[in-house]
């Protein structure tokens, strides 16, 4: 897979400006048809539209990746989809039920098709949990780190059970407050990285490890 060239410029510290927008794209990785990870995943999306960026929803529910190996025939359509979202997107935000305090295999099964695509490009995490999912939210981020990608320092956890009512509608105010806080730091964040890194392929200075992925 190579790498897609696809950056943005910068917005101010208050979110939208009327710069290039953040492309940002949600992956959501249950394979539960009703998931709470997914939905949360979507409200997420919405609060980062309203911080100026565009976003696009791949939910691997509705898009299944086969399993990967290097002898797949990649031109298939749920590949050749997931390859062109992928590599239209600037920035990530991962859902991901806690499955013995890991990630979906449905997810790493998604990671394990792209490498340099994640390069220079900003991730957030999100985890449905009854133990807050944060060793789920570490393994995310070691796998992306291992690609050259950034990492909030903080990810969203939720607990269906007590984040919502029987309408599914969140009655978690923190909850509701860390979402706004998530999407905005992604926004501005991801912006300056993706900015920089852009600024970096496009020049000629050696002392960046930008330079490996140049063209």
């Amino acid at each position: 897979m190579g790498i897609s060239n696809h950056y943005s410029s910068n917005v101010d510290n208050n979110g939208p400006s009327d710069q290039i927008p953040l492309k940002v794209l949600g992956v959501g990785s249950s394979m539960r048809k009703d998931s709470f990870g997914t939905e949360t995943l979507k409200i997420v999306l919405k609060k980062v539209d309203e911080y100026g960026a565009q976003t696009q929803l791949l939910n691997l529910f509705d898009n299944p990746l086969p399993i990967y190996s290097p002898d797949n025939d990649f031109n298939t359509s749920a590949i050749n989809h997931a390859t062109k979202m992928v590599n239209w997107a600037d920035a990530f935000v991962f859902a991901t039920p806690d499955y013995h305090g890991s990630m979906a295999g449905s997810l790493k099964n998604f990671l394990d098709y792209f490498w340099s695509e994640f390069a220079g490009k900003t991730f957030g995490y999100l985890c449905s949990s009854h133990e807050k999912g944060l060793t789920v939210m570490d393994q995310m981020r070691t796998a992306i780190r291992q690609c050259y990608g950034w990492s909030l320092p903080y990810g969203v956890s939720i607990n269906s059970s007590t984040d919502f009512d029987k309408r599914r509608q969140i009655i978690n105010k923190q909850l509701v407050k860390r979402i706004d806080i998530f999407a905005r730091d992604l926004v501005v964040y991801g912006t300056l990285i993706n900015s920089q890194f852009k600024k970096d392929l496009n020049s000629t200075i050696e002392n960046s490890y930008a330079v490996r992925y140049r063209k």
